[in-house]
């Protein structure tokens, strides 16, 4: 049998072999490729950065999402903890979706494990879900008085009484509001919470809404995004080459750094940590073959076409 006959009458069970096999491989045995940086996670990472130690300023995550793009958005948010929890960064979580509120406790959960000295409404606060209902009095009372406007925690305490409010009263406090969405992307928060206050706002989003933030990058309506499993891989590399190290990323330069797998061996950290940049290498391996797979049954089309035009002709 000629080659290119071979190529179109393979079986796709041999085929479908092969992807789960470059799927499965780099996810046991991660061959740690490079993680290249891009421009709106560095951004977000170096604003987050600046207020690293400070007890009069916090973040905000909305957690917006179920557990469908948990794949793409979980790793970002323990990312996010994770950096926040090493640079005694104050951190609020909310959600306006049910299914998100087990999603909170489950990333708080996780992360607090390697942290035992981070205490609940000291050095952050859950609040919990709350109703959608009350998204906009919500979002727009914070600019006046977070307390006031949350009023309690996840665990029903008024936040009023808690020690993590000593020094937050309202968006001045907050550096940043973070909405991780499957389907959104801050308009709501850029239109209320920045438009009224004037408070910053960054997103964690899936792959396939990355290009409709960059206008808004752009003009400055979002200070910074992470898009998808990419997104969430560059910021858990930087979180394990300057948090860990307790380096000061506001005053280094992207341009001095060489973003090499081997500047903080995948090996040391936590798969916990790492699983967006696992995810990239079982998605980069697959998409090379994919891509092989269709060089290789075109090659293997026009061939065969171009031998039945001959015989044709003969």
């Amino acid at each position: 049998m000629k080659f290119s006959e071979f190529i179109q009458k393979v079986d796709r069970r041999y085929i479908y072999i092969v992807v789960a096999l470059a799927v499965i491989i780099p996810l046991i045995y991660p061959p740690g490729f490079n993680t290249y940086m891009t421009t709106p996670v560095e951004d977000l990472y170096r604003h987050i950065d600046k207020i690293a130690g400070r007890d009069d300023k916090a973040i905000l995550i909305d957690f917006s999402h179920d557990t469908s793009t948990m794949p793409e958005l979980y790793p970002m948010e323990i990312a996010f903890l994770k950096h926040c929890f090493q640079r005694k960064i104050k951190v609020f979580t909310i959600a306006y979706y049910p299914p998100a509120a087990a999603i909170i406790e489950m990333a708080l959960a996780e992360v607090k494990e390697d942290y035992p000295d981070i205490k609940p409404n000291i050095d952050y606060c859950n609040f919990g879900f709350k109703s959608p209902a009350l998204y906009l009095p919500i979002v727009l009372g914070m600019g006046d008085d977070i307390a006031k406007a949350v009023e309690t925690n996840s665990e029903g305490c008024m936040l009023e009484n808690l020690p993590i409010m000593k020094k937050i009263k309202n968006y001045d406090n907050i550096q940043v509001i973070i909405e991780t969405s499957g389907a959104s992307f801050g308009l709501s928060y850029m239109t209320y919470a920045r438009g009224k206050f004037g408070v910053d706002i960054a997103v964690g989003i899936t792959a396939v809404m990355a290009a409709d933030v960059y206008p808004y990058l752009q003009t400055g309506q979002l200070v910074g995004s992470l898009g998808g499993l990419k997104g969430a891989a560059e910021y858990e590399e930087l979180v394990d080459v300057f948090a860990k190290n307790d380096l000061d990323y506001s005053k280094k330069k992207s341009r001095d750094v060489k973003w090499r797998a081997d500047q903080y061996s995948l090996s040391k950290i936590d798969y916990k940590y790492k699983k967006a940049r696992i995810g990239m290498d079982a998605q980069a391996f697959v998409h090379i073959l994919i891509i092989l797979f269709i060089l290789i049954g075109n090659i293997g089309y026009f061939i065969e076409k171009k031998q039945s035009k001959e015989k044709y002709i003969k």
